[in-house]
């Protein structure tokens, strides 16, 4: 079998489908990798093989629009759409040709990424979607036909569904929401960039040890929204053990940090298990990550999907959210004390973290993609 994967070029979009697509070369199916120029040197490394379709669009200044636009001006919403509308416009041709090329079997795709299930209608195969968080496009539906359908029709197809025919969801059911298609389940394993060494940290002193991190996109779209170093800086002194994990790029961005707290640059997973807390920006590979050591969170999100994560965790019970714009020292120490002092935080935190591991490995579901390829291929 030849399952096609694709996503554009948002690498933590592309870290998710990573076990999923390793499963099924491990099976013995064909994978391929497909997604814009700019992130071909991403899937080479994750030891996949890759294949360009398309051509980069600038995705970085719409989400800026977005976060920077003031509150009632036109919604971040509509904008979001244009760019995933775009995305699938530079997409979708190159992406079909290849499907029917190469023989695909089955597409699978980042939800946001359109031109997977556009692609899988003109190759004739069936279209899934592989969340990488909360499923962002459910809230979207009814809006979804108005940018497809223009785009199916030049490529000669009818109707297309963007929900395909199952959703691969590795959130743990207390963080699920509703899906438009049938729902697979499968457990989070991190894949958060080449492995390293784990780095060593300082003897444990008895004291809570908190992980700060901020995750790649912050930064990316600008400094002001890397808030990792002042969050050290509120937090230092509050009788914890702070640590930092950032990216080699992303150090000049801290800013001065107080001497007796390591930063750490190394894949987020190698680092958890000597933790206690997490406090980061929402994103959904730290925070799943964090699930699956069952640490509760302290989550400070800007961005609407990272909002929409965050609030998940709270929900849950399993993290308090401060939000960006109006954060404070005074509001980050109160946050992290009810985190360290309330057990029911810790509590909820575990109990996501036995969801997540009773749902099947990536390796039970490849048999269920196997099932989803159309008959007259088998």
């Amino acid at each position: 079998m030849r399952i096609l994967f694709t996503c554009w070029a948002w690498p933590s979009h592309l870290y998710a489908m990573v076990p999923v697509a390793w499963a099924c070369r491990a099976a013995g199916h064909d994978v391929l990798v497909a997604s814009q120029p700019s992130l071909t040197g991403t899937i080479e490394r994750t030891g996949l093989p890759a294949a360009v379709v398309g051509r980069d669009v600038d995705a970085e200044q719409t989400f800026r629009d977005v976060v920077f636009t003031p509150p009632g001006a036109n919604g971040g919403g509509p904008r979001v759409l244009t760019l995933l509308s775009q995305l699938a416009e530079t997409m979708t041709g190159d992406l079909a040709d290849l499907a029917r090329r190469w023989g695909a079997d089955l597409v699978v795709s980042d939800p946001t990424a359109f031109a997977g299930p556009l692609a899988a209608a003109v190759a004739g195969v069936p279209a899934v979607r592989h969340l990488y968080g909360t499923d962002l496009m459910s809230a979207a539906g009814r809006f979804l036909p108005t940018v497809l359908e223009p785009l199916a029709a030049r490529h000669g197809v009818g109707p297309v569904d963007a929900f395909g025919v199952a959703t691969i969801d590795p959130y743990p059911e207390g963080l699920q929401v509703p899906v438009a298609s049938r729902r697979l389940p499968v457990r989070y394993l991190p894949f958060n960039g080449p492995g390293t060494v784990p780095p060593v940290l300082p003897s444990r002193t008895g004291r809570a040890r908190v992980c700060v991190t901020w995750g790649t996109t912050p930064g990316r779209l600008d400094p002001s929204l890397f808030l990792a170093g002042d969050v050290v800086r509120a937090l230092h002194g509050t009788n914890v053990d702070l640590v930092v994990a950032v990216a080699p790029e992303q150090r000049r961005l801290l800013g001065p940090i107080p001497d007796d707290v390591p930063v750490v640059s190394a894949p987020l997973h190698l680092l958890l298990g000597d933790c206690d807390v997490v406090v980061g920006h929402g994103g959904a590979g730290t925070l799943l990550t964090a699930v699956t050591y069952g640490l509760p969170q302290l989550l400070v999100p800007r961005l609407p999907d990272h909002v929409r994560h965050a609030d998940r965790i709270a929900a849950a019970g399993a993290g308090v959210v401060v939000p960006a714009a109006s954060a404070e020292p005074a509001d980050l120490v109160a946050g992290l004390t009810a985190l360290l002092d309330d057990p029911a935080y810790r509590a909820a935190a575990a109990g996501l973290r036995e969801q997540s591991a009773a749902q099947p490995t990536p390796a039970h579901l490849v048999g269920e993609l196997t099932a989803l390829r159309a008959p007259a291929r088998r």
